[in-house]
């Protein structure tokens, strides 16, 4: 049995790697300017709210008879849900991320 097909093994330049993963995030924990976590997150809540008033209306104007397009009604109410789900599933992964961590011993 022969293992020719393998590439010899290069030695790995730690230093190198490491002013490289440096440079990679310096621009993400630069941003003095930016929206923080918190920040994002609200935002994407309001526009999830935003989302579910607004299907409410279009609800209330289909069930008075004011609706126009019955097909424009029902994009937004799915777009609307769709959203929501969305939300929920990120809530639910930091909500397990947290529960993660605080089992984790120190």
């Amino acid at each position: 049995m022969s293992i020719d097909f393998l590439p010899p093994l290069q030695p790995v330049n730690v230093d190198a790697l490491a002013s490289a993963a440096a440079s990679q995030t310096a621009p993400a924990m630069q941003a003095p300017g930016g929206p923080n976590f918190g920040q994002l997150v609200s935002q994407g809540l309001q526009s999830v709210n935003q989302q579910l008033q607004a299907s409410q209306v279009d609800l209330q104007r289909l069930a008075s008879g004011d609706a126009e397009n019955l097909h424009h009604v029902m994009l937004k109410l799915e777009e609307s849900r769709l959203s929501f789900q969305l939300m929920l599933q990120v809530r639910n992964r930091l909500l397990e991320s947290y529960q993660e961590i605080m089992r984790m011993q120190v």
